[in-house]
Protein backbone atom coordinates (compact mmCIF):
# COMPACT_ATOMS: atom_id res chain seq x y z
CA UNK A 1 0.00 0.00 0.00
CA UNK A 2 1.37 3.06 -0.85
CA UNK A 3 2.12 6.18 1.46
CA UNK A 4 -0.34 8.48 -1.01
CA UNK A 5 -3.45 5.51 -0.23
CA UNK A 6 -2.34 5.24 3.71
CA UNK A 7 -3.13 8.99 4.18
CA UNK A 8 -6.18 9.10 2.28
CA UNK A 9 -7.66 5.70 4.37
CA UNK A 10 -6.62 7.47 7.77
CA UNK A 11 -8.26 10.88 6.37
CA UNK A 12 -11.69 8.98 5.35
CA UNK A 13 -11.49 7.09 9.03
CA UNK A 14 -11.29 10.44 11.05
CA UNK A 15 -13.91 11.75 8.40
CA UNK A 16 -16.21 9.15 9.49
CA UNK A 17 -15.28 8.92 13.63
CA UNK A 18 -15.97 12.64 13.65
CA UNK A 19 -19.38 12.36 11.77
CA UNK A 20 -20.35 9.66 13.96
CA UNK A 21 -19.03 11.69 17.27
CA UNK A 22 -21.38 14.56 15.83
CA UNK A 23 -24.42 12.34 15.16
CA UNK A 24 -23.95 10.99 19.16
CA UNK A 25 -23.42 14.69 20.61
CA UNK A 26 -26.76 15.54 19.03
CA UNK A 27 -28.85 12.48 19.43
CA UNK A 28 -27.67 12.75 23.07
CA UNK A 29 -28.55 16.64 23.49
CA UNK A 30 -31.78 16.29 21.77
CA UNK A 31 -32.85 13.04 23.86
CA UNK A 32 -32.38 16.02 27.16
CA UNK A 33 -35.34 17.55 28.55
CA UNK A 34 -35.91 20.51 30.66
CA UNK A 35 -37.80 20.07 34.04
CA UNK A 36 -39.15 22.64 36.32
CA UNK A 37 -41.36 22.16 39.63
CA UNK A 38 -44.57 23.96 40.16
CA UNK A 39 -44.61 27.14 42.51
CA UNK A 40 -46.31 28.72 45.29
CA UNK A 41 -47.14 32.45 45.62
CA UNK A 42 -49.90 35.08 45.88
CA UNK A 43 -51.12 35.79 42.90
CA UNK A 44 -54.53 37.49 41.40
CA UNK A 45 -56.25 36.33 38.44
CA UNK A 46 -58.54 38.59 36.04
CA UNK A 47 -61.94 37.62 34.76
CA UNK A 48 -64.09 39.17 32.56
CA UNK A 49 -68.22 38.93 32.04
CA UNK A 50 -70.49 40.46 29.71
CA UNK A 51 -72.66 43.20 30.96
CA UNK A 52 -75.44 45.17 30.42
CA UNK A 53 -75.32 49.08 31.26
CA UNK A 54 -78.69 50.75 32.52
CA UNK A 55 -79.00 54.34 33.85
CA UNK A 56 -80.05 54.29 37.47
CA UNK A 57 -82.90 56.23 36.57
CA UNK A 58 -84.69 54.99 33.43
CA UNK A 59 -87.98 56.23 33.05
CA UNK A 60 -90.66 56.51 29.79
CA UNK A 61 -92.18 60.25 29.60
CA UNK A 62 -95.81 60.20 29.18
CA UNK A 63 -98.65 62.24 28.55
CA UNK A 64 -101.14 62.46 31.74
CA UNK A 65 -104.48 64.50 29.88
CA UNK A 66 -106.04 63.80 26.64
CA UNK A 67 -105.48 66.75 24.36
CA UNK A 68 -103.37 67.95 21.23
CA UNK A 69 -99.76 68.86 21.64
CA UNK A 70 -99.22 72.21 21.68
CA UNK A 71 -95.58 72.87 21.94
CA UNK A 72 -92.54 70.94 22.71
CA UNK A 73 -89.63 72.45 24.15
CA UNK A 74 -87.19 70.20 24.18
CA UNK A 75 -85.22 68.19 21.32
CA UNK A 76 -83.87 64.91 21.36
CA UNK A 77 -80.27 64.06 23.19
CA UNK A 78 -80.77 67.31 25.05
CA UNK A 79 -79.77 67.28 29.03
CA UNK A 80 -83.23 68.35 30.53
CA UNK A 81 -82.82 69.98 34.11
CA UNK A 82 -85.23 68.76 37.17
CA UNK A 83 -88.64 71.02 36.84
CA UNK A 84 -87.87 71.98 33.15
CA UNK A 85 -90.55 72.36 30.61
CA UNK A 86 -90.68 69.39 28.14
CA UNK A 87 -94.05 69.41 26.53
CA UNK A 88 -97.19 71.18 26.71
CA UNK A 89 -100.93 70.29 25.65
CA UNK A 90 -103.44 72.28 24.81
CA UNK A 91 -104.72 73.43 27.93
CA UNK A 92 -108.37 75.50 27.02
CA UNK A 93 -110.61 73.03 28.36
CA UNK A 94 -109.03 72.45 31.33
CA UNK A 95 -108.78 76.14 32.53
CA UNK A 96 -112.68 76.37 31.16
CA UNK A 97 -112.96 73.55 34.18
CA UNK A 98 -110.64 75.51 36.09
CA UNK A 99 -113.12 78.39 35.91
CA UNK A 100 -115.85 76.77 36.54
CA UNK A 101 -114.80 75.17 39.44
CA UNK A 102 -114.08 78.11 40.84
CA UNK A 103 -117.29 79.97 40.05
CA UNK A 104 -119.19 76.66 41.92
CA UNK A 105 -116.85 77.31 44.84
CA UNK A 106 -117.75 81.13 45.07
CA UNK A 107 -121.22 80.28 45.16
CA UNK A 108 -120.98 77.60 47.76
CA UNK A 109 -119.05 80.01 49.56
CA UNK A 110 -121.88 82.43 49.65
CA UNK A 111 -124.55 79.43 50.53
CA UNK A 112 -122.30 78.93 53.78
CA UNK A 113 -122.08 82.69 54.99
CA UNK A 114 -125.78 82.82 54.57
CA UNK A 115 -126.87 79.40 56.11
CA UNK A 116 -124.60 80.98 59.11
CA UNK A 117 -126.36 83.93 59.10
CA UNK A 118 -129.77 82.61 59.25
CA UNK A 119 -128.37 79.98 62.15
CA UNK A 120 -127.36 82.96 64.07
CA UNK A 121 -131.17 83.90 63.98
CA UNK A 122 -131.76 80.39 65.04
CA UNK A 123 -134.00 80.19 61.25
CA UNK A 124 -131.94 77.00 60.57
CA UNK A 125 -130.75 74.27 62.55
CA UNK A 126 -127.25 73.54 62.59
CA UNK A 127 -127.88 70.61 60.14
CA UNK A 128 -128.24 72.81 57.32
CA UNK A 129 -125.23 74.62 58.48
CA UNK A 130 -123.12 71.38 58.33
CA UNK A 131 -124.69 70.85 54.78
CA UNK A 132 -123.53 74.31 53.53
CA UNK A 133 -119.69 73.59 54.90
CA UNK A 134 -119.52 70.34 53.33
CA UNK A 135 -120.64 71.53 49.73
CA UNK A 136 -118.58 74.57 50.64
CA UNK A 137 -115.24 71.36 50.67
CA UNK A 138 -116.76 69.78 47.74
CA UNK A 139 -116.57 72.89 45.63
CA UNK A 140 -112.79 73.37 46.43
CA UNK A 141 -111.87 69.96 45.83
CA UNK A 142 -113.47 70.17 42.47
CA UNK A 143 -111.35 73.21 42.33
CA UNK A 144 -108.06 71.49 43.67
CA UNK A 145 -109.18 68.54 41.33
CA UNK A 146 -109.37 70.71 37.79
CA UNK A 147 -106.25 72.65 39.12
CA UNK A 148 -104.19 69.37 38.71
CA UNK A 149 -105.96 68.31 35.30
CA UNK A 150 -104.88 71.90 34.17
CA UNK A 151 -101.29 71.11 35.61
CA UNK A 152 -100.80 68.11 33.64
CA UNK A 153 -101.18 69.96 30.39
CA UNK A 154 -97.51 71.13 31.01
CA UNK A 155 -95.32 68.52 31.84
CA UNK A 156 -92.06 68.88 33.56
CA UNK A 157 -88.22 67.03 33.95
CA UNK A 158 -88.52 65.04 37.00
CA UNK A 159 -85.22 64.66 37.55
CA UNK A 160 -81.97 65.86 35.45
CA UNK A 161 -81.21 63.50 32.71
CA UNK A 162 -80.99 62.76 29.03
CA UNK A 163 -83.89 62.67 26.57
CA UNK A 164 -84.11 59.95 24.17
CA UNK A 165 -86.11 59.83 20.59
CA UNK A 166 -89.38 61.83 20.59
CA UNK A 167 -92.45 59.30 19.53
CA UNK A 168 -94.77 62.09 18.74
CA UNK A 169 -94.49 65.78 16.99
CA UNK A 170 -96.54 68.78 17.59
CA UNK A 171 -100.24 68.87 17.04
CA UNK A 172 -100.72 65.61 17.58
CA UNK A 173 -103.69 64.40 19.44
CA UNK A 174 -102.84 62.45 22.63
CA UNK A 175 -104.32 60.21 24.17
CA UNK A 176 -104.11 59.75 28.26
CA UNK A 177 -101.06 57.83 29.24
CA UNK A 178 -99.52 58.13 25.20
CA UNK A 179 -95.60 57.60 25.46
CA UNK A 180 -94.10 60.95 24.29
CA UNK A 181 -89.96 60.23 25.40
CA UNK A 182 -87.73 58.32 27.46
CA UNK A 183 -85.59 60.17 30.14
CA UNK A 184 -82.65 58.83 31.53
CA UNK A 185 -80.37 60.23 34.58
CA UNK A 186 -77.08 58.86 33.46
CA UNK A 187 -75.43 60.42 36.46
CA UNK A 188 -74.43 56.92 38.29
CA UNK A 189 -74.61 53.24 35.63
CA UNK A 190 -75.93 50.30 36.90
CA UNK A 191 -74.12 47.45 35.19
CA UNK A 192 -75.50 44.19 35.36
CA UNK A 193 -73.49 41.12 34.67
CA UNK A 194 -74.02 37.48 35.38
CA UNK A 195 -71.79 34.89 37.54
CA UNK A 196 -71.86 31.32 37.66
CA UNK A 197 -72.97 29.58 40.67
CA UNK A 198 -69.68 27.95 41.94
CA UNK A 199 -68.03 31.68 41.19
CA UNK A 200 -71.17 33.05 43.18
CA UNK A 201 -70.73 30.80 45.93
CA UNK A 202 -67.02 31.58 46.17
CA UNK A 203 -67.62 34.99 46.39
CA UNK A 204 -70.38 34.61 49.39
CA UNK A 205 -68.38 32.31 51.42
CA UNK A 206 -65.15 34.46 51.26
CA UNK A 207 -63.75 36.48 54.25
CA UNK A 208 -64.03 39.69 52.44
CA UNK A 209 -67.71 39.08 51.55
CA UNK A 210 -68.70 42.41 53.51
CA UNK A 211 -66.14 44.36 51.87
CA UNK A 212 -67.56 46.36 48.95
CA UNK A 213 -65.71 44.67 45.65
CA UNK A 214 -64.06 47.11 43.31
CA UNK A 215 -64.77 45.95 39.27
CA UNK A 216 -63.68 47.52 36.65
CA UNK A 217 -65.67 47.93 32.77
CA UNK A 218 -64.01 47.59 29.24
CA UNK A 219 -66.09 48.98 27.54
CA UNK A 220 -67.51 48.28 23.51
CA UNK A 221 -64.49 49.67 22.47
CA UNK A 222 -61.97 47.60 24.09
CA UNK A 223 -61.07 51.01 26.00
CA UNK A 224 -61.34 50.52 29.86
CA UNK A 225 -63.60 52.89 31.29
CA UNK A 226 -62.07 55.44 33.55
CA UNK A 227 -63.69 55.13 36.79
CA UNK A 228 -63.84 52.08 39.44
CA UNK A 229 -67.21 50.30 40.30
CA UNK A 230 -68.40 48.76 43.20
CA UNK A 231 -69.97 45.13 43.30
CA UNK A 232 -73.69 46.77 45.80
CA UNK A 233 -76.03 44.23 45.22
CA UNK A 234 -77.00 40.35 44.12
CA UNK A 235 -80.09 39.36 42.82
CA UNK A 236 -82.29 36.71 44.47
CA UNK A 237 -82.76 33.71 42.18
CA UNK A 238 -80.75 32.16 39.95
CA UNK A 239 -81.38 31.38 35.69
CA UNK A 240 -82.67 27.66 35.72
CA UNK A 241 -81.40 28.14 31.96
CA UNK A 242 -78.04 29.21 32.52
CA UNK A 243 -77.31 28.65 36.29
CA UNK A 244 -76.06 31.86 36.32
CA UNK A 245 -77.00 34.78 39.26
CA UNK A 246 -76.87 38.09 38.18
CA UNK A 247 -74.51 40.62 40.10
CA UNK A 248 -75.28 44.72 40.10
CA UNK A 249 -72.04 47.05 40.19
CA UNK A 250 -72.58 50.88 40.25
CA UNK A 251 -70.38 53.53 38.29
CA UNK A 252 -70.18 56.82 38.40
CA UNK A 253 -70.87 58.74 35.10
CA UNK A 254 -69.20 62.35 35.60
CA UNK A 255 -68.55 62.80 31.90
CA UNK A 256 -71.47 61.48 30.81
CA UNK A 257 -69.60 58.87 28.51
CA UNK A 258 -72.19 55.83 29.55
CA UNK A 259 -75.93 55.67 28.58
CA UNK A 260 -78.61 53.05 29.03
CA UNK A 261 -78.67 50.37 27.17
CA UNK A 262 -75.06 50.33 26.32
CA UNK A 263 -73.02 47.00 26.61
CA UNK A 264 -69.49 46.28 27.82
CA UNK A 265 -67.43 43.74 29.98
CA UNK A 266 -66.61 43.78 33.98
CA UNK A 267 -63.32 43.15 34.80
CA UNK A 268 -62.97 41.51 37.90
CA UNK A 269 -59.58 40.63 39.82
CA UNK A 270 -59.41 38.05 42.33
CA UNK A 271 -56.20 37.43 45.03
CA UNK A 272 -55.21 33.51 44.96
CA UNK A 273 -53.07 33.62 48.10
CA UNK A 274 -50.39 30.51 48.15
CA UNK A 275 -51.55 29.62 44.65
CA UNK A 276 -49.34 26.73 43.15
CA UNK A 277 -48.32 28.07 39.35
CA UNK A 278 -47.54 26.03 36.52
CA UNK A 279 -46.71 27.20 32.61
CA UNK A 280 -49.33 26.33 30.44
CA UNK A 281 -46.85 25.00 27.80
CA UNK A 282 -46.06 21.71 30.10
CA UNK A 283 -49.23 20.80 30.20
CA UNK A 284 -51.13 18.82 27.26
CA UNK A 285 -54.98 17.60 27.13
CA UNK A 286 -56.70 13.99 26.40
CA UNK A 287 -60.81 14.28 26.24
CA UNK A 288 -61.13 17.67 27.76
CA UNK A 289 -58.81 16.44 30.43
CA UNK A 290 -55.32 18.31 31.49
CA UNK A 291 -52.17 15.96 31.78
CA UNK A 292 -48.23 16.90 32.54
CA UNK A 293 -45.63 14.67 32.32
CA UNK A 294 -43.58 14.47 36.04
CA UNK A 295 -40.15 13.00 36.25
CA UNK A 296 -39.51 10.52 38.61
CA UNK A 297 -36.23 10.06 40.78
CA UNK A 298 -35.04 8.02 38.28
CA UNK A 299 -36.14 10.16 35.18
CA UNK A 300 -38.70 8.09 34.26
CA UNK A 301 -41.36 9.89 33.09
CA UNK A 302 -45.15 9.53 34.04
CA UNK A 303 -48.19 10.68 32.74
CA UNK A 304 -50.61 12.48 35.69
CA UNK A 305 -53.82 14.19 35.34
CA UNK A 306 -54.16 17.66 37.16
CA UNK A 307 -57.38 19.74 37.95
CA UNK A 308 -57.10 23.30 36.64
CA UNK A 309 -58.92 26.01 39.05
CA UNK A 310 -58.16 29.28 36.97
CA UNK A 311 -55.95 30.16 34.08
CA UNK A 312 -53.96 33.42 33.55
CA UNK A 313 -52.14 34.52 30.41
CA UNK A 314 -49.36 31.56 29.71
CA UNK A 315 -50.50 30.59 33.43
CA UNK A 316 -52.23 27.85 35.11
CA UNK A 317 -53.69 27.55 38.90
CA UNK A 318 -53.36 24.28 39.99
CA UNK A 319 -56.04 22.39 42.72
CA UNK A 320 -54.95 18.58 42.35
CA UNK A 321 -52.60 16.52 40.97
CA UNK A 322 -49.15 18.39 41.31
CA UNK A 323 -47.02 19.30 44.76
CA UNK A 324 -44.18 21.75 44.70
CA UNK A 325 -41.68 18.80 44.62
CA UNK A 326 -43.04 17.28 41.46
CA UNK A 327 -40.67 17.92 38.50
CA UNK A 328 -42.66 18.22 35.33
CA UNK A 329 -41.29 18.35 31.66
CA UNK A 330 -41.50 22.08 30.12
CA UNK A 331 -40.43 21.66 26.79
CA UNK A 332 -41.01 18.77 24.38
CA UNK A 333 -43.83 17.14 26.11
CA UNK A 334 -44.63 15.68 22.17
CA UNK A 335 -41.56 14.00 22.47
CA UNK A 336 -41.65 11.44 25.15
CA UNK A 337 -44.14 8.74 26.40
CA UNK A 338 -45.40 7.33 29.35
CA UNK A 339 -42.61 5.00 31.23
CA UNK A 340 -39.52 6.71 28.55
CA UNK A 341 -36.34 6.95 30.77
CA UNK A 342 -34.92 10.51 29.98
CA UNK A 343 -32.01 12.56 30.31
CA UNK A 344 -33.38 16.07 31.97
CA UNK A 345 -31.89 19.40 32.88
CA UNK A 346 -33.27 21.68 35.81
CA UNK A 347 -34.82 25.10 35.45
CA UNK A 348 -35.97 26.46 38.84
CA UNK A 349 -39.53 27.78 38.60
CA UNK A 350 -38.36 31.42 39.16
CA UNK A 351 -36.39 31.79 36.05
CA UNK A 352 -39.47 29.91 34.04
CA UNK A 353 -41.26 32.50 35.00
CA UNK A 354 -39.60 35.47 34.47
CA UNK A 355 -38.56 34.22 30.74
CA UNK A 356 -42.78 34.11 30.37
CA UNK A 357 -43.08 37.77 30.96
CA UNK A 358 -46.19 37.33 33.52
CA UNK A 359 -47.76 39.70 35.36
CA UNK A 360 -47.93 38.31 38.92
CA UNK A 361 -47.53 40.15 42.55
Amino acid sequence: MTKRTLLFASVCALFLYTSCESKKEKKEEHAKFLVTSPIKKDTSITKDYVSQIHSIRHIEVRALERGYLKQIHVDEGQYVKKGQQMFNIMPNIYEADLQKARAEAKVAEIELQNTQLLLDGNVVSKNELAMAKASFDKANAEVALAQTHLGFTNIRAPFDGIMDHLHVREGSLLDEGELLTTLSDNSQMWVYFNVPEAEYLDYIISTDKDTKKEVGLLMANNKPFNQVGIVETIEGEFNNATGNIAFRATFPNPDKILRHGETGSIIMTTPLKDALIIPQKATFEILDKKFVFVVDKDNVVKQREIFIGAEMSNLFVVTKGLTEKDRIILDGIRMVKDNQKIESEFVSPKKVLSSLDLYTE
